[in-house]
């Protein structure tokens, strides 16, 4: 670590240094501090740019109702299109492509079946998450999860979630993660997260460290 430190110091020495570790690592705070690192008081404000992970077994998941007309699709049942397209609606402006899909499908934990979609009745792709199994850790996490504008607040999230809970379940899990901006001034997603049993688990501790210093 304190290698790393001073590497960082070198190459970027006089200027402002800024680094993100995790609130649980209490080594790397350590440090960080011995090296001149303090908190920073900007990235932690109402809008900071900030991440918060949260955590819940899955030991009683409640059954999903989605709103009338949708219903739950895999990407292995709806294909590379509709995918991609959902991942597209949900993030504009996104540059997301077939090509780049194809780099998610070769990620070796992906799995077209737990790469959840929610249809909604007129053919489009809703809402979109993937879910990435840990088999030897038994875990499995959210990432990325989204909705398609013209489709948010109907309660499509919390269903999609509720519903690849129980399948990363029956898939070996019995534990899920999912990350977050932990800043007061970003909500959304953590009500969202909070209301199917998600809780805090850590937290990016943002810290910085004026040009000025030296190792």
């Amino acid at each position: 670590m304190d290698e790393v430190i001073d590497w960082y110091d070198a190459v970027a020495a006089g200027a402002e240094r800024t680094v993100v570790p995790s609130a649980a690592d209490e080594y790397a705070l350590g440090r960080r501090a011995a090296h001149g690192y303090g908190t920073d008081p900007a990235a932690l404000g109402d809008t900071g740019s900030w991440t918060q992970l949260n955590q819940r077994d899955l030991d009683d998941v409640e059954r999903p109702v989605p709103p009338d007309g949708f219903r739950f699709r895999t990407a292995d049942e709806a294909g590379p299109r509709a995918a991609v397209q959902a991942h597209v609606d949900a993030w504009a402006p996104s540059t997301y492509t077939a090509e780049g899909y194809e780099g998610v499908r070769r990620t070796p934990p992906y799995r077209g079946d737990l790469h959840v979609l929610v249809e909604a009745p007129d053919g489009t792709m809703a809402a979109s998450t993937i879910m990435w199994l840990d088999a030897a850790n038994r875990t499995a996490q959210f990432e990325p999860v989204g909705t398609h504008p013209d489709h948010r607040r109907r309660g499509l999230g919390r269903a999609m979630l509720l519903h690849g809970m129980r399948l990363a379940r029956a898939a070996g899990a019995d534990h899920m993660t999912v990350a977050c901006p932990g800043a007061p001034g970003h909500p959304g997603a953590r009500g969202l997260y909070h209301g199917v049993g998600f809780r805090e688990f850590t937290r990016d501790a943002p810290l910085i460290k004026s040009g000025g210093e030296t190792g």
